[in-house]
């Protein structure tokens, strides 16, 4: 279980919105199933896509890495490869956290990640702390994609580099068609039959439709002042790597 030298409580984390409220409970409640079904309902393709998002980062030796909205700490734990100097795992759903703990332990890597729970708009870090900050499949459960984003960048050092990958909406035949019946069909059955909680994979297709995705997310980026932004677009676009420089 988490420990208080690794995990920083917010207690109560009082003046969240209604959509932290509901995001923060959601995923409390399915963090006992959450890795299980993040591999399983993607045929293991996420793994794919951390490793795609990690290498676009740059992050190497001697760096300090920021994973927001880290959830099991998947990206933290492939972000180990590069040996950088320092990696945290920041999430505002405390049970999470706990998965994480025990993920970071059975794997050996107590030590190599410190956890700290706070939310996306609230980092409780200094300014220029970290040379990449990264958040993968978080990003739109952001209850304000701006301040999240803004956050990110104030934490960066001068010259470093943010990478955000979600899921995006493809938008050719087949791929199009075939995504929005398994995301809105397919994914909400399954969800719900491991988890219990249907209404958790009823919200992940409904938080992609929502969320800016493509030029609109660069643009999202530019409005927040990262220069030289780009997006890599992964397995027919079903999700995209975006890469932006503070």
């Amino acid at each position: 279980m988490p420990t208080t030298d690794t995990i920083t409580p917010r207690g109560s984390m009082p003046g969240l919105q209604e959509k932290d409220k509901f995001v923060r409970e959601m995923f409390n409640g399915i963090s006992h199933r959450y890795d299980f079904l993040n591999h399983f309902l993607s045929a293991g393709i996420d793994r794919i896509w951390r490793k795609a998002a990690m290498k676009l980062s740059g992050l190497s030796g001697g760096d300090a890495f920021l994973d927001v909205a880290c959830g099991t700490g998947d990206l933290s734990i492939e972000a180990v490869k590069s040996e950088p100097a320092r990696i945290v795992g920041v999430d505002f759903a405390e049970n999470m956290l706990h998965s994480f703990e025990a993920k970071k332990d059975k794997l050996g890597l107590d030590g190599r990640i410190d956890i700290v729970q706070a939310s996306a708009e609230s980092l409780p870090f200094a300014e220029g702390s970290f040379d990449v900050t990264a958040v993968a499949f978080g990003a739109r459960n952001f209850a304000n994609l701006v301040a999240g984003l803004s956050e990110m960048r104030r934490v960066l050092k001068r010259g470093g580099r943010i990478v955000v990958l979600e899921f995006s909406k493809p938008r050719r035949f087949p791929v199009k068609q075939l995504y929005f019946f398994y995301f809105r069909r397919v994914l909400p059955l399954i969800g719900k039959m491991v988890s219990g909680n249907g209404g958790a994979y009823t919200y992940l297709p409904d938080s992609v439709s929502r969320f800016p995705d493509g030029e609109d997310f660069l643009n999202v980026m530019r409005a927040v002042q990262f220069k030289d932004v780009s997006r890599v677009e992964l397995t027919f676009g079903i999700a995209t790597a975006y890469v932006g420089v503070k």
